[in-house]
């Protein structure tokens, strides 16, 4: 990888540790670990520069401080433009529908916007199964259930497959 996309990368993660509140023990995950595992998924794959970026940033909106204006400024308007395909509607109460909404948004951006949401899934479940956490899971079997479900057959990208044998592992989960 090129040492700008490093630099471009350091300079997210710093964004992050600037505007994310601190995690805790009460905490569903340390947010900002999460989202540098994602950031890295995607480096150390060999996806595009502002895919990875997007990546680190997918919970930017979320989970700080930080403004669509500012991460436009700092990252770019396709970096922007895939944070907030990733970035879920609140004012959707009913969980499958923003589910479903914000996967067919993603996949409405392009492949590269549902790869970016794929990864953040993956890390979910990786974290979630090595705490047990039924609850999360169900969470995360709900995003694949969607995002596999949806997904165009021409976005066949390596990460679906992944996915799938995730998705596959704790099928026999239900809400």
């Amino acid at each position: 990888m090129t040492k700008s996309l490093n630099i471009k990368f350091e300079k997210a993660v710093r964004l992050l540790v600037e505007y994310f509140p601190v995690s805790d023990e009460t905490s569903r995950k340390p947010v900002l670990f999460h989202d540098i595992r994602v950031g890295v998924y995607l480096y150390e794959h060999g996806y595009a520069e502002d895919v990875v970026l997007a990546g680190v940033l997918h919970d930017a909106i979320e989970w700080s401080n930080a403004t669509q204006e500012m991460l436009q400024s700092e990252f770019g308007d396709n970096v922007l433009r895939l944070i907030m395909a990733s970035t879920k509607d609140d004012s959707i109460t009913d969980k499958d529908k923003k589910t479903t909404e914000l996967i067919k948004r993603c996949i409405s951006n392009g492949e590269e916007a549902l790869i970016v949401k794929t990864a953040d899934i993956l890390d979910s479940f990786k974290w979630y199964s090595s705490q047990n956490s039924e609850d999360q899971l169900r969470y995360c079997l709900r995003n694949a259930n969607a995002i596999l479900k949806y997904k165009p057959d021409d976005f066949k990208d390596n990460i679906f497959r992944e996915l799938q044998a995730w998705q596959e592992k704790y099928s026999s989960l239900t809400e």
